[in-house]
């Protein structure tokens, strides 16, 4: 019921960012408080049992149900930016898009070694930029505790990319 619910929400951009591209645009959702609520329930719900000491959303529109996300389960919100956005000591990662290339920063002291880290974004694509994102966890002595996303676009196969980093993924409405 959810997925139908987001679906029926999120409106078609085509060819933006660049043409050839459809974009699917989850601002529309953020205009239904209740949307917005169940979608944070489903998340909290299919997270039961798993170990979370942090949410890390990315930048920009991970922001929006990540926040939101962390404090529901009680634990901090680590924003992943874009580089030259964060104003404190610095790790980056540099990495592919289907579009280009980007760079995403943490601060160094986001999280501890050791911590479990749940990764989240509003759309899997091509898993690029949750890829980059896993690695600089990892490289601070993070844990990849899983993925959660509001939107996947299945046939861009971004969920084969990121399953051997960790099984546990969950994706609200799948294209």
């Amino acid at each position: 019921m959810i997925a139908q619910q987001i679906k029926a929400a999120i409106r078609d951009i085509p060819d933006f960012p660049k043409p050839g591209i459809v974009f699917k645009d989850i601002t529309p959702i953020l205009k239904d408080p209740g949307l917005c609520e169940s979608i944070i329930d489903a998340f909290v719900e299919q997270l039961q049992g798993t170990r979370i000491d942090a949410v890390a959303g990315i930048e920009s529109r991970g922001f929006l149900f990540g926040l939101t996300l962390a404090t529901k389960l009680g634990v901090p919100f680590v924003p992943v930016r874009k580089a030259g956005k964060l104003p404190f000591t610095i790790k980056q990662k540099a990495y592919k898009l289907e579009y280009g290339t980007a760079t995403i920063e943490l601060h160094t002291d986001a999280f501890e070694p050791g911590q479990h880290i749940l990764l989240h974004d509003d759309l899997l694509a091509t898993g690029g930029t949750v890829t980059a994102a896993s690695e600089l966890i990892k490289e601070m002595g993070g844990i990849v505790a899983g993925f959660s996303f509001v939107v996947g676009l299945g046939f861009l196969n971004g969920k084969e990319r990121i399953m051997p980093i960790c099984d546990k993924l969950i994706i609200l409405a799948d294209y």
